[in-house]
């Protein structure tokens, strides 16, 4: 009575995905909830869950291969059971006779087993058992969690991860780690002075995605960058007073975030995205943030950008930037975005120009706040001031726009009180 486990569709845009690490070996026993493996899509290195109990009988994926959506993955049955048909016949459960075709029904399962609940507007639920054992526990409404998994499916990490703000508001983004959350270089090798070295390292799907996206947006759209110089001195003033409120932490970076979707809300063009018809106007704004993690980047979305406190967003921040670094991030928490912010401040970079995360239209690169001479009041003095560049699409955005939006932007991370009117 084996369970046949498939490669799952971790994302909307997934069509393969590579077993990063296998945290079961064959012969393991296999609880419901268990995590089964690390699967690396093309936005992130997930962890699996077992939707199943029993041992694990086959591994069909090693480390570091590849497989398409759908391909055998792993068999999950009761030990000793002989798999070697389904094995041979590349996944399919063997054929039994009709009279034994009830009793061999979960043999031909290539998916989790799901229990459906009916909220009060009749609609059904999918959720694996555990999630709904979890939800019961903690109280939870399984109807107001968005599922992960295939059709929507509510997993056991869906509803470890909500939170009743996450119903009116989805999950926030992260922001770019601090240089101590930075992951450090690994140890390279002692090579002899004068000898040639050299390391090659296999391409990460993250990686090939990484590269194939961003040559696609720097090759198709047509690319111009805006800089404009900010003084910082009001937003450290503030920065300073709003953290010392007990339990509160906000950074420069959840400022820039805060002010950039009130700007976007005065100038939507900016907040746009090209198809070959038509230029789509976004009057929502969720904003994307980068986040370096060891294996490439990632960039979560904080959904309703402009409607969130400074404390919300800095909240959220902390939040998924951690889960980002353990691989917790969930793909929905990276889709939907409609303008992106990187920042590389943090790494004492000054100034910097991005290319765009399609489908967005423009994206943001803050770089660090600098202590230097300025002219105030016709004196020279030290002030702090702070490089933004805007890469814009220019099939979208023309300079002028671009440049509005700019100034906008200046005006509220140069007055952060206009931002908490």
């Amino acid at each position: 009575m084996a369970t046949i486990i498939t490669m799952p569709r971790l994302s909307d845009t997934m069509t393969e995905g590579t077993v990063a690490a296998w945290l079961k070996k064959v012969g393991d026993k296999v609880s419901e909830g268990d995590m089964l493996a690390e699967i690396e899509t093309d936005k992130a290195t997930m962890e699996f869950e077992s939707f199943n109990e029993g041992t694990l009988l086959y591994i069909g994926i090693k480390e570091g291969e590849s497989a398409p959506i759908d391909s055998l993955l792993a068999i999950i049955g009761p030990a000793g059971t002989d798999v070697s048909s389904i094995v041979a016949s590349g996944g399919s459960a063997p054929a039994v006779a009709p009279a034994e075709e009830a009793k061999a029904a979960p043999a031909a399962q290539t998916a989790a087993p799901v229990v459906q609940e009916a909220p009060a507007d009749g609609q059904r639920v999918l959720a694996s058992p555990l999630a709904k054992k979890i939800a019961s526990e903690k109280g939870i409404q399984l109807h107001q969690v968005k599922g992960s998994g295939e059709n929507g499916r509510i997993t056991k990490s869906d509803v470890e991860n909500f939170t009743p703000q996450a119903a009116a508001s989805a999950p926030a983004a992260s922001a770019a780690p601090t240089k101590s959350e930075a992951a450090a270089p690994a140890a390279k090798p002692y090579v002899p002075a004068g000898q040639v070295a050299t390391e090659e390292i296999k391409n990460s799907t993250m990686r090939k995605i990484i590269a194939k996206r961003l040559a696609e947006s720097l090759f198709t759209a047509p690319h111009y960058n805006l800089v404009i110089e900010v003084t910082m001195d009001e937003a450290m003033k503030s920065r300073t007073i709003i953290n010392s409120v007990p339990d509160t932490k906000v950074s420069f970076n959840d400022m820039v975030i805060k002010a950039s979707a009130l700007a976007l809300k005065k100038h939507p063009k900016i907040n746009s995205q090209w198809t070959a018809e038509s230029i789509i106007i976004n009057y929502h704004v969720n904003i994307g943030v980068a986040v370096a993690v060891e294996d490439g980047l990632v960039v979560p979305v904080l959904p309703f950008t402009d409607g969130m406190s400074l404390s919300q967003i800095g909240t959220s921040v902390r939040d998924l930037a951690g889960r980002a670094k353990n691989k917790k991030l969930l793909p929905t928490e990276m889709e939907g975005s409609t303008f992106t912010i990187s920042n590389l401040g943090m790494f004492g970079i000054t100034e910097f120009n991005s290319i765009i995360n399609q489908p967005n239209s423009a994206i943001l690169s803050v770089g660090a706040i600098v202590e230097k001479p300025v002219v105030k009041n016709g004196q020279i003095v030290v002030g702090n001031t702070m490089m933004l560049s805007l890469a814009c699409d220019h099939r979208t955005i023309d300079g002028a726009t671009g440049a509005q939006f700019l100034q906008t932007l200046k005006q509220y991370i140069e007055n952060p009180v206009t931002m908490l009117a």
